[in-house]
């Protein structure tokens, strides 16, 4: 997460700058999202897959975003929608380790 915040802040700071090309990094989801990665049945009575291969398919709204005067592929407005979203998955994945961490520590009685 903090790779794609530091790379959504360098294209915010060079929103200005002229022929400069927006960057942005892949979420680890949308990359394993594409692997092939399959469950093996190794017993008779495992649970098989249901043999639908629907996967979401992403649209990249980068093209669809205006091109500046500066001639950058910049949006300040879509740069700050990614922001968004890192702050978004940071607070949850925050809350659930502080909840995974009260549940131990009730489990042991402290």
């Amino acid at each position: 997460m903090s790779v794609r915040q530091s790379t959504i802040s360098e294209n915010i700071a060079n929103v200005d700058t002229p022929g400069y090309a927006s960057k942005d990094v892949e979420p680890f989801k949308d990359i394993l999202d594409k692997t092939s990665i399959r469950m093996a049945a190794t017993q008779s009575g495992h649970i098989s897959e249901d043999g639908t291969n629907s996967r979401r398919v992403r649209v990249n709204d980068g093209d669809a975003w205006q091109v500046t005067v500066s001639d950058n592929s910049v949006s300040l407005e879509q740069e700050l929608i990614k922001s968004g979203e890192v702050a978004r998955q940071h607070s949850l994945n925050t809350q659930l380790v502080g909840s995974f961490y009260g549940l131990m520590k009730s489990s042991l009685g402290r």
